[in-house]
């Protein structure tokens, strides 16, 4: 019963400091899952260019990214971005979460296009539309709305994935849980407390990806 009592007292004494710290990871992975889809878009695209130059420039980053741990990738790219321009920590560490996570999504989204079937493209070219823009206007939507679960799972991903950012001084759940346990001599309590917060901002956005799934699920 103690360490129940505790672990409650615990959570509601440091309420303002982990609920900072929540907006500050999910800040840190919605901006990054949009600059990810930026690199998965470009080098989806590179891969279906046919051309061997942009499907190897493509197949050696997505090579990079699953090869390497992202505590690597993290520590080279914050270190390399911050010693070439100024650039304030979130964005750094955003920056190369995104880069991590564009890598995965690189192949969905060239899963998720190939899956349409050829005859859109004929019936787009029927139409008179070119070939990009019957890619911007029909294959597109449709890969878009067949990614949302894969989407969804790679969100989650890099929203735990976050917690990494804590090892270059970003205070953000992991990183508060770490300091607050450090300087209270009480790491599994804190942990246990970052834990539900965890806990609850996954649940939160996988209600929000099986609402969408639902919203705009795709008939073969």
């Amino acid at each position: 019963m103690d360490s129940l009592y505790h672990f409650f007292e615990t959570f509601i004494v440091s309420y303002d400091l982990f609920i900072a710290a929540m907006f500050l990871t999910v800040g840190i992975t919605v901006c990054a899952f949009m600059f990810a889809l930026v690199f998965g878009l470009f080098f989806a695209f590179l891969k279906l260019t046919k051309i061997r130059l942009l499907m190897w420039i493509s197949d050696f980053y997505v090579w990079i990214i699953r090869g390497t741990p992202l505590i690597v990738q993290i520590f080279v790219l914050y270190y390399g971005l911050t010693n070439i321009i100024l650039m304030p920590t979130f964005w750094a560490v955003t920056i190369a979460l995104a880069f991590h996570v564009g890598g995965y999504l690189t192949e969905i989204i060239r899963g998720s296009i190939n899956s349409i079937d050829k005859g859109q493209q004929e019936a787009g070219s029927s139409l008179g539309m070119s070939a990009a823009l019957t890619m911007r206007r029909i294959i597109l939507p449709q890969a878009f709305r067949r990614a949302i679960p894969s989407f969804g799972n790679q969100f989650i991903i890099a929203l735990k994935d976050s917690s990494l950012a804590s090892f270059i001084g970003m205070q953000e759940l992991f990183g508060v849980a770490n300091l607050e346990g450090s300087t209270n001599f009480d790491f599994m309590t804190y942990l246990l407390v970052v834990a539900v917060y965890y806990l609850f901002i996954v649940y939160v956005f996988t209600m929000l990806v099986r609402f969408l799934e639902r919203k705009m699920s795709v008939s073969d």
